[in-house]
């Protein structure tokens, strides 16, 4: 994948086909301490030991239509090519968390990309799915929670097009604020 975005949309459609019903992504950036973590928690059904044990080898998945899975392997991969590492903990009833970390000044760190249109595609999939994003860098904060727009709504779809215009609006806006240097 050519973006951080790509991964946290794959891990997050796996919280959704896991049943989850919260999804909290959080982006931390500390540009002197040339350090970056992105981590991705749900509530879905979790794993168990078995699986948790092979969740980053590529010919394990739960899919049915393809032997392999590569999204976490690939993400662990790129991880530790940029310093890093990857890490997951799951329970079985409870959910999972995936974790990346990730130098910044590594040459194999590819691009954020497009966090905004990532959220809004996770609403379009399933508007049910509640969803927290929360970033941090250089001690600047933005969160957003699909909870509070859907309060604000009064009872307007969050899949309504105009909503969704608004959304990717109001994220590249907030979002572009934070990761000002």
């Amino acid at each position: 994948m050519k973006e951080l975005s790509l991964y946290i949309l794959d891990i997050a459609q796996n919280s959704i086909k896991a049943g989850a019903k919260n999804i909290s992504i959080k982006l931390e950036i500390d540009h002197k301490k040339d350090f970056m973590r992105l981590s991705i928690e749900d509530d879905g059904c979790g794993m168990d030991d078995e699986l948790l044990k092979k969740a980053f080898d590529p010919f394990t998945t739960t899919r049915k239509e393809r032997k392999v899975g590569l999204g976490l392997p690939f993400f662990k991969e790129l991880a530790l090519q940029c310093g890093g590492d990857a890490k997951i903990r799951s329970q079985k009833g409870v959910g999972t968390y995936v974790e990346g970390t990730f130098n910044l000044s590594s040459v194999d760190l590819i691009p954020i990309g497009d966090i905004p249109s990532t959220i809004v595609s996770l609403i379009v999939s399933d508007s049910d799915v509640d969803v927290l994003f929360e970033i941090i860098s250089d001690g600047r904060k933005f969160s957003f929670n699909t909870l509070d727009v859907k309060k604000l709504l009064n009872g307007v779809k969050i899949t309504e097009p105009s909503v969704l215009r608004w959304l990717i609006e109001y994220l590249e806006e907030n979002i572009n604020c934070v990761m000002e240097v």
